[in-house]
């Protein structure tokens, strides 16, 4: 599974992101860019939680149980999963926005 901490730390969200016209961004724009940015942290979490107790359990750590790792790194696959399917969703629409003719 891939992880996502590199993209989330190294990016950023703007407060005023920039645009063509170098006005201002509406509000639903930095809504969706900080909500966008909320999911990809939140799966990078749960990655990063998973990966923990898979190592512990390797490690033979005292308590670390096999079925909780399990299931954190379901949880952690289906986020992602999750995460997957909204960016084809947005790469969808986009392309059918620049596909139509004015």
């Amino acid at each position: 599974m891939a992880s996502i901490h590199n993209i989330v730390s190294s990016s950023s969200v703007p407060s005023q992101p920039a645009t063509p016209t170098g006005g201002k961004v509406s509000s639903h724009a930095s809504d969706f860019l900080q909500t966008l940015h909320d999911a990809l942290t939140g799966v990078s979490a749960e990655q990063a939680v998973a990966a923990t107790a898979e190592d512990a359990v390797a490690a033979g750590t005292p308590g670390a149980s096999m079925a909780t790792a399990l299931v954190l790194s379901d949880k952690a696959e289906v986020a992602w999963n999750a995460v997957v399917a909204v960016r084809n969703e947005v790469v969808s629409a986009y392309q059918t926005l620049t596909n139509m003719q004015i």
